[in-house]
């Protein structure tokens, strides 16, 4: 094995002096990454070294039984310098924390001082095997430590939140929770902790922790059991990497790739890690675009749009659980080109265009026309989706529907995306996105004409909705037949406009 390990931006040193300095701060102590494939996980890595707190419990990202906190740029406007977030560590390959702080559910109290989190899980019976409890423990302190946690609810209107079961007065937001599951405590007396939970004192030291910035990326070069790791200084250097290694595979949050490491036994030769690359970590909002970097976690997404994108804002708490969304990526999701991809319908609607970086330089291509068959697309292998950007001005009425075997954390049978313009009871302007209904994600064409120009009401959306019925080619599966698409399709519409009362709001 050989490791190269230097700040990002600097030149990999070489020989033993670069193995030495490759390593992880675990509960604030430094730990050599030693031994490692390039496919070792967090999970296993912690495990090795006595850190067995975190569990394996479904090795795909949807128990949470393994999650951790990783230190992070703070990704709320005017957040501290610093963010401890939640991750599940089955997925993540330890390679691609090099240099960071990790912080385990060992690493958050001890027996005679447990965490305030610890605590009021002790105390309110949150617990009984315990085997998901640590992943709790974690889920529930990236949230306890989230800045601005207090400014959500007034706690001096609790009265509001009667309501409210997803919020409680101290402003924990549940969601947080959504990647973690318990098989036997049952979820009350955790929402009871959750929701019981003060803020930190003045002299916690994770909270102080955040404060000062994160430790940088570092350049990682890493070979082992014929398989290599490679964290790019720059864009221009991935780009050429990819040229130079078509065979490789591009590493963002690994929520996809982890599985197929996990459960199906992938082992590519080469990964390059790309989500910490400063080119594809930029969100700009101008007059006539929206600009998002591929690379950009859909947690940091959500946060820096701060919900002026209404359609990805219903499309944010629908995407899998906050675990994953702490690391998946708009690149990512985009890149796999799988037809059930829940980004693609709405970044559909919204008639995004992706800018593909390669060697050669940049070029833009309309998400539409990016599909060319299932999982694939026009990106070649040495290109990476450099950013995501969406026109303005928006359109008026938007709404996303996805519909799954259960509500949060799962995948679509069917996921539906309007963009409409309304005038005076017309439809001026539609456009509608399709996943689960065909061998990519699709724009329903046909529907799209059949709204334009018609009257918002009545028989004439009936029509439309059978119109959107008979898009797509469904197939029947285990999650759905294709009877059931193709109503959910017509019903999506019908439910569209029953909310909007025939109005365009």
């Amino acid at each position: 094995m050989t490791t190269t390990s230097v700040p990002a931006g600097g030149q990999p040193a070489s020989g033993a002096a670069a193995q030495d300095g490759a390593g992880l701060t675990v509960n604030g102590a430094p730990l050599p990454l030693e031994g490692v494939t390039p496919h070792t996980t967090v999970l296993d890595w912690l495990r090795a070294r006595g850190l067995t707190g975190a569990k394996e419990g479904c090795a795909e990202g949807e128990c949470g039984a393994c999650a951790v906190l990783v230190a992070r740029p703070g990704s709320a406007a005017q957040a501290p310098p610093t963010e401890w977030v939640a991750v599940n560590a089955c997925l993540l390959p330890v390679t691609a924390l090099d240099g960071q702080e990790v912080i385990t559910a060992e690493g958050l109290g001890t027996p005679g001082r447990l965490h305030p989190v610890q605590q009021e899980l002790a105390e309110r019976g949150g617990s009984q095997c315990g085997y998901c409890t640590p992943g709790f423990v974690c889920a529930m302190a990236a949230e306890f430590y989230r800045d601005g946690r207090h400014a959500d609810h007034d706690d001096a209107h609790d009265d509001d939140h009667d309501d409210d079961h997803e919020h409680g007065p101290n402003g924990f937001d549940l969601h947080a929770l959504s990647g973690n599951l318990c098989r036997c405590t049952g979820y009350r007396p955790i929402k009871d902790a959750a929701f019981a939970l003060g803020h930190p004192d003045a002299a916690d030291p994770l909270a102080g922790r955040r404060a000062t910035p994160p430790p940088p990326a570092r350049h990682t070069r890493l070979e082992a059991d014929g398989a290599g790791f490679v964290r790019p200084a720059s864009l221009r250097e991935a780009t050429a990497l990819l040229a130079e290694h078509p065979e490789a595979v591009v590493l963002a949050g690994s929520t996809d790739l982890g599985v197929e490491v996990n459960l199906r036994g992938a082992r590519p030769r080469l990964l390059v890690a790309v989500d910490r690359l400063p080119e594809l970590r930029d969100l700009q909002v101008g007059a006539d675009e929206i600009r998002i970097g591929a690379a950009l976690t859909l947690t940091e997404v959500e946060r820096g749009l701060a919900g002026r994108v209404p359609l990805l804002a219903e499309l944010f708490p629908q995407f899998a659980s906050r675990l994953i969304r702490n690391g998946a990526t708009l690149g990512g999701n985009l890149a796999t080109a799988s037809p059930i991809g829940d980004a693609a319908p709405v970044l559909l609607a919204l008639e995004a265009t992706l800018v593909l970086s390669g060697p050669d330089g940049d070029r833009t291509v309309a998400l539409a026309d990016y599909f060319t068959g299932y999982r694939t697309s026009v990106r070649a292998a040495d290109e990476l989706i450099r950013e995501v950007r969406v026109p303005l001005p928006l359109a008026t009425t938007t709404a996303f529907t996805k519909v799954a075997k259960r509500r949060f954390d799962d995948i679509s049978s069917v996921a539906v995306a309007f963009a409409l313009d309304l005038v005076d009871g017309t439809v001026v302007r539609a456009r509608v996105g399709l996943g689960g209904v065909a061998a990519t994600p699709v724009r329903a064409l046909r529907t799209e004409q059949a709204l334009t120009g018609m009257a918002w009401g009545g028989a004439a959306v009936a029509h439309a909705a059978a119109v959107l019925g008979s898009e797509g080619t469904p197939l029947s599966d285990h999650r759905a037949s294709d009877r059931y698409r193709r109503a959910v399709l017509e019903q999506s519409l019908l439910r569209l406009h029953a909310m909007t009362d025939g109005g365009g709001s």
